[in-house]
């Protein structure tokens, strides 16, 4: 399959049944020559969207087709007048929103285990009287068999020949107690009533669907793109990888998902050795948002961070109902693009440099969690927040890979390890490895004993004091006064065994209760030492506090520079930070955008 277009864009296009004229003023050579002049090269069309509306001459379901459309024609159009200028058209599909099948097919929706609808929103006291579409429909039902019927009628009237590919959203594993799950949990030996055995079949029946529509999608098309949308791509979705062709990172920064998931999810994705595109959008806020236009230089940082992640671009519009683009959208998107385009030699077929991985706690949990649209642990967001800083190239990992590629391994404060992680860990330090484990990490999954004798720790129970303080000295946080530094989150406490301690705890006068405390926020330091804080026994370094949940939690500097010199005592300064990078120019490069080159070719080829 040829490698991902990278300028695309995702048209948006959930348009009432209430509103006429659907597509009134669209004239395809005038949509694609604006898509082409600003320098577009695959755009994802719609042929139903969260209404339950379908913009295709239905010959299946005409009852179906949105009311307002004028020509009846809309996709069939806009895919012609594109592939005429070469721009690639895949095909979007809703799955778990449908607003008029929810309507006409209660008998489909989702249940809570309280019997009540599962709906996106959980408005109160019902969402029956709640504006939208978010009402979810459960693909163990007949709904299913409507959605083969439907792609096998699109695929049919608009021509497989026309479709590039298909993006299928809305795909969430989902707690359901409906009839059908229900009866499917009692087959599997299941029992309904445990929230646990509910999200394990509601994965196991994800993945089922997912393996079944492939095929089904693989029989009308061999060679179309298939993705499946969650908003969120790690382990879960690794697990079923073999129904995708590649992944889509959905992450608008101003929509919910903020600026460290991008970067944090990417890293990940990236070690699957799947080709793979970022979402942003062209939007203030987040998607729905008409006639509103993000600020030039955060579409530009956006886009050259994805280049920088050799990630392609993808920027979300919406098309007006009367099917006219926006010139200034276009206006917007199209010099950044046009930057976008030039920079496509330097990132074609690049691959990723990294010395250390960062292990991530989803890998633990990704048969018990269910959660719409996921997110980027607390701990990893944290981790990944402090080694950028530190200016350290890294990926983040999960059990799959070979940690023998990395010099460093890092278990992010709740790395609870079963059998199989334990004897993967001691290969790789039995292979030379170095590790940092910091909190909870390298316990055993009974969370009272470490699995990893060479930590040089023994689990003595949860830290008698919180907040505690850490002391600086000459080996760990020697740019820190030689003072004690509040830790905010408890640790564990630890008995060093054959190992070294490299920073000592010290304690408070009293932990603040009712029955004692002083001032407003905590005890300060009795200026006795307690209990180790920061031990290492040969090419491990253990943590007793959660540093990395308290970095995202409070940023406190001082949790960086432990890190930092723990990195320094394992790797003799091998690894590199931006700022004691020399600075290196580039020829035919224009003085505006040497800066942007060097930060993208260094992240990228170094």
């Amino acid at each position: 399959m040829e490698e991902l277009r990278f300028r695309q864009i995702h048209l948006d296009f959930h348009t009432s049944e209430k509103i006429a004229g659907i597509g009134k003023d669209f004239r395809k050579e005038e949509f694609a020559e604006m898509l082409k002049n600003a320098h577009v090269d695959s755009i994802t069309c719609f042929a139903r969207g969260h209404h339950g509306m379908l913009y295709y001459r239905s010959a299946r379901f005409p009852e179906l087709i949105h009311p307002g459309l004028e020509g009846r024609t809309l996709l069939e159009d806009q895919i012609e007048a594109c592939h005429k200028l070469g721009i690639r058209v895949p095909v979007y599909e809703t799955v778990q929103w449908d607003y008029r099948i929810s309507q006409e097919h209660p008998e489909w929706l989702c249940l809570n285990a309280d019997g009540s609808i599962v709906d996106f929103c959980q408005a109160q006291p019902s969402p029956v009287y709640e504006p939208g579409f978010y009402r979810t429909l459960c693909v163990n039902t007949p709904y299913r068999d409507f959605l083969k019927a439907h792609l096998e009628d699109l695929f049919q009237v608009v021509g497989a020949e026309n479709i590039d590919g298909i993006f299928l959203d809305i795909t969430n594993i989902v707690d359901c107690s409906c009839r059908h799950c229900v009866e499917g949990m009692i087959k599997k030996g299941y029992h309904p009533d445990k929230k646990a055995d509910r999200i394990r079949y509601a994965k196991e029946m994800r993945e089922g669907f997912m393996t079944d529509m492939t095929d089904f999608i693989k029989r009308l098309k061999p060679d179309a793109t298939i993705f499946y949308n969650s908003s969120h791509v790690g382990p879960q979705l690794a697990d079923i990888r073999k129904a995708y062709t590649h992944w889509e990172l959905e992450s608008l920064p101003s929509g919910g998902w903020g600026y460290s998931h991008f970067a944090n999810s990417v890293r990940y994705a990236r070690t699957t050795g799947m080709d793979y595109l970022a979402h942003t959008g062209k939007f203030h806020t987040s998607w729905g948002d008409f006639h509103s236009f993000k600020n030039k230089e955060a579409l530009q940082y956006e886009c050259f961070r994805m280049l920088a992640y050799n990630s392609k671009c993808l920027i979300g519009d919406q098309l007006n109902p009367d099917g006219k683009l926006e010139q200034a959208v276009y206006d917007l998107i199209g010099p950044v693009y046009g930057e976008v385009e030039r920079k496509e030699p330097w990132c074609r077929r690049a691959r990723v440099r990294t010395d250390l991985a960062l292990y991530t706690s989803e890998d633990l949990h990704r048969e018990t969690d269910c959660c719409l649209g996921g997110s980027v642990p607390l701990e990893v967001n944290g981790a990944c927040t402090m080694l950028d800083e530190l200016g350290i190239q890294f990926d983040v990992v999960d059990r799959r890979v070979d940690f023998n590629q990395y010099e460093v391994l890092v278990l992010p404060d709740t790395i609870l390890c079963d059998e199989e992680l334990t004897e993967k860990l001691k290969a790789y330090l039995a292979a030379g490895g170095k590790l940092i484990a910091t909190g909870q990490s390298g316990l055993k999954m009974n969370g009272i004993e470490f699995a990893l004798p060479e930590l040089g720790v023994k689990y003595k129970g949860e830290a008698p004091y919180s907040p505690d303080f850490l002391m600086p000295n000459e080996k760990i946080g020697k740019e820190l006064p030689k003072t004690e530094h509040v830790m905010y989150d408890k640790g564990i406490e630890v008995e060093v065994l054959g190992g070294e301690v490299l920073a000592d705890v010290y304690v408070p006068y009293f932990n603040r209760t009712w029955e004692h405390f002083c001032s407003h926020k905590h005890t300060p330091s009795s200026h006795k030492k307690g209990y180790p804080g920061i031990v290492r026994k040969q090419n491990c370094i253990y943590f007793m506090h959660p540093i990395f949940t308290t970095y995202q939690e409070w940023h406190p500097r001082w949790c960086r520079e432990f890190l930092k010199d723990a990195l320094d005592l394992l790797l003799q300064r091998k690894y590199w930070r931006w700022r004691d990078r020399p600075q290196w120019s580039v020829p035919l490069i224009t003085k505006r955008w040497k800066t942007e080159m060097l930060y993208i070719c260094c992240i990228i080829f170094r």
